[in-house]
């Protein structure tokens, strides 16, 4: 990811998600109502989800846009491979 232009963006949602998940570590330590993990955990995948589509929209953006125009048929398999398990 060196060099993209959303690494920032990434490494601050990254940081949130950590923060969010160590919260809820503490949380279950502190033996805290589950209703209450699960609201921070909400907090955790949703901060994943939006780290994940910064990095989908700039790849398709640079990456597979540069990839089409030069008929690079396996970045864009390589692409498909990795919604998939994403998904």
């Amino acid at each position: 990811m060196e060099g993209h232009s959303h690494t920032k963006a990434v490494l601050n949602r990254i940081a949130r998600a950590a923060g969010h998940l160590n919260a809820v570590k503490a949380m279950v330590e502190e033996g805290r109502d589950c209703t209450e993990v699960l609201i921070q955990l909400s907090a955790v995948r949703a901060e994943i989800v939006s780290t994940a589509k910064v990095i989908l929209k700039d790849h398709m953006q640079h990456c597979i846009v540069t990839a089409v125009k030069e008929g690079d048929a396996q970045a864009l398999e390589a692409l498909n491979r990795a919604i998939d398990q994403y998904l």
